[in-house]
């Protein structure tokens, strides 16, 4: 059968008879045997232990860089990690609600992915509350307003109201209430359907996509006003909400990407993740590091040419010494290699080469926020980057990254690897990529 034999379904416009002529159609198709949609814990503990074990050293390496240097080095790697994964579980979720929202028959094999890293949300939001709480409690360390009296800056008394304690600790409820809701049910509702066959959960998904991009798009740029770009509250960019999202989104895909071509290599998803899915997740790769390099540099632009100086100074200061060099590397590894390799269709059909390609995706994500947080321990007068103190930085993301890697194969490996009982499961496995 052909794709043009395969009707894009909308839950709503089919009778239980002919959803379930569609299931019975696929409950002998070789590609849902078991095996191919399925693995076991037991094929995956292995590498759960070693990245539990790397999250454990990591962690512990960070904590004792704080005595080795002191609490802003270690709290700034600690933030990088946590920023930089929050991001990767905001951006699956997102791709989450819009293939819900555009009906995407096409990603109904490659969504449950997108679940389950869209699940790690709780996790990163728990690790934030472990970085706000330190922030609070030793009186501001990288948010360094917490501690400053909002008198002693004419700036800081304006933003007064905005910005305080008690108002930033209720938007933090408020971005872990809305973004766990969405990321927590929406993967649960599709496991659901795999469970109990009612074609109507996927109406539910749609329905709370909905509201939830609306939510999603006003929490995440709140999420990045408050926890990086107050790091300098005298610097504001309309554009920050959205450049952190488009790294979000650059970051999330990278991800799955090495994912699918680990399960890939362990024999999972034969006939179900074909070149043809591969290649429209590619698509997006590309799509999203345009999108990333022209919001970065449309915000760079904008700020350099209006020549306001609470504005220029953040960019002035990431132009000196090792930040410049920084700055280029992140240019190179962000931009022009994924642009130059990503717009031809080898890479993109080839699990193991996209898988390659999205290892130094993420290590581009991480330089990026990076290049947001670290400068800012030199803000207060008498601080000073350590410049030894990267291997802290690289424990820290080990740390954190470990630690969501081994909650993130649990997942994984508890529930199949597809939606098994999805209405347009059908029409993805005959998808073809004409582009």
């Amino acid at each position: 059968m052909t794709q043009a034999h395969i009707r894009t379904p909308h839950p709503a416009a089919i009778s239980d008879q002919e959803y379930q002529a569609r299931l019975d159609r696929l409950a002998n198709h070789p590609a849902l045997a078991e095996e191919n949609v399925q693995l076991k814990p037991s094929e995956a503990s292995g590498v759960q232990h070693i990245l539990l074990g790397l999250g454990a050293v990591g962690l512990a390496a960070t904590v004792a860089g704080g005595f080795v240097y002191d609490l802003q080095h270690a709290l700034a790697s600690f933030e990088i990690a946590v920023f930089s994964s929050t991001a990767m579980a905001l951006g699956a979720l997102f791709f989450v609600m819009v293939y819900h929202m555009t009906n995407a028959a096409w990603s109904t094999t490659i969504r449950r992915q997108y679940e389950n890293l869209a699940s790690m949300v709780p996790i990163c939001m728990a690790f934030v509350a472990v970085a706000l709480a330190f922030e609070i409690f030793s009186g501001g360390v990288l948010l360094q307003w917490i501690g400053m009296d909002p008198h002693s800056d004419h700036l800081l008394e304006h933003k007064s109201g905005y910005l305080n304690k008690a108002f930033l600790i209720i938007r933090f409820l408020i971005y872990f209430g809305v973004w766990t809701f969405l990321a927590v049910r929406l993967r649960a509702w599709s496991v659901e359907q795999d469970r109990s066959g009612d074609r109507w959960l996927t109406q539910r998904c749609r329905f709370n996509s909905g509201w939830g991009l609306l939510a999603f798009a006003l929490t995440t740029a709140f999420f990045a006003f408050d926890f990086l770009m107050s790091m300098d509250f005298r610097f504001y960019s309309t554009m920050w909400g959205v450049y952190y999202f488009a790294g979000a989104a650059f970051s999330s895909l990278a991800v799955l990407a090495m994912l699918f071509s680990w399960l890939k290599i362990r024999g999972k998803l034969d006939e179900l993740v074909m070149p043809e899915h591969l290649h429209d997740h590619g698509k997006l790769m590309f799509a999203f590091t345009v999108f990333w390099a022209y919001i970065a540099f449309g915000q760079y632009f904008l700020i350099w040419y209006g020549n306001i100086p609470e504005e220029t100074a953040y960019f002035v200061f990431r132009r000196q010494g090792g930040w410049m060099t920084l700055g280029t590397v992140l240019i190179a590894v962000h931009f022009i290699i994924p642009f130059f390799l990503l717009i031809s269709r080898v890479p993109k059909r080839a699990p193991k080469l996209l898988g390659a390609l999205a290892a130094i995706l993420v290590v581009a994500h991480i330089i990026d926020i990076t290049w947001i947080i670290k400068p800012m321990i030199s803000a207060g007068e008498g601080r000073q980057v350590n410049p030894m103190s990267w291997w802290v930085d690289v424990a820290a993301v080990l740390g954190v990254y470990g630690v969501l890697g081994f909650f993130m194969l649990k997942k994984v490996s508890s529930v199949a690897l597809i939606p098994m009982k999805d209405p347009r499961l059908e029409h993805a496995l005959h998808h073809v990529n004409y582009v």
